[in-house]
């Protein structure tokens, strides 16, 4: 399965580091207990950093995100013929570092009660700061868009030290656009975790807010799609 496996271990490396940080960030008892959304966005930013040059190491293209796999093979920027061990890869390599993010805060989930102290899906998917299904909408397809119509004009970002360019472009989408539904930019961020989350015995969870899924799957499709197709005709 061509670039598999270096989806699936540069996914799941940008998942276990990035909702590592969101353990820390929110259950009880952790060093990083109440840290601010600007230490958010620095750990997400180089979380993508390692899952690129991860995924770039073991033969991947680094996409780690159903988004670009799929904006850039409607476009011709990736073979068709790639896409679904990319998709594949991505979805159970998110899904398999939320699940180690479960078992190492495991004793953090217990001493963290309920929702209201902070056990919530929130530590490993997105929720809206305001609750508006329009607007959240429409916040991942432009959030989406410019991520992915930057990286479009990076080229090849797994070489040298793109990727940590990469990294500081989640850095500034995370502290402008992201601050309205905390930027999934990526189906599979999302909705791995967000099942992980719904599915293992994690002590003491609240709801995984299926509800709310869709909005991180599609938008940051369509947000993807939009920037590849202007892509497309600018070239």
């Amino acid at each position: 399965m061509d670039g598999f496996i270096g989806e699936f271990f540069g996914t799941m490396i940008l998942i276990l580091l990035g909702a590592g940080t969101g353990a820390g960030l929110n259950l009880k008892r952790t060093y990083a207990k109440g840290s601010d959304w600007t230490f958010v966005c620095i750990s997400w930013g180089l979380a993508v950093t390692m899952g690129i040059y991860v995924a770039g190491s073991l033969g991947s293209d680094g996409h780690l995100n159903p988004a670009v796999t799929i904006s850039f093979a409607l476009f011709g920027f990736f073979p068709w013929s790639k896409v679904l061990p990319y998709l594949f890869g991505q979805f159970l390599g998110a899904f398999i570092g939320a699940a180690i993010v479960i078992l190492q805060f495991s004793p953090h989930f217990k001493a963290t009660k309920d929702e209201a102290s902070g056990n919530t899906v929130g530590i490993f998917a997105t929720r809206p700061a305001i609750k508006s299904s329009i607007y959240n909408f429409l916040s991942e397809i432009i959030a989406t868009f410019a991520f992915i119509f930057i990286l479009l004009n990076l080229g090849n970002f797994t070489q040298g030290l793109k990727p940590f360019i990469v990294g500081t472009l989640i850095l500034v989408v995370g502290t402008s656009l992201g601050t309205t539904t905390g930027f999934a930019l990526n189906p599979a961020r999302d909705w791995g975790p967000r099942l992980a989350y719904t599915l293992l015995p994690v002590p003491n969870k609240g709801s995984g807010e299926w509800n709310y899924a869709w909005i991180p799957m599609f938008g940051p499709l369509i947000g993807g799609i939009l920037a590849a197709s202007l892509e497309s005709i600018i070239k």
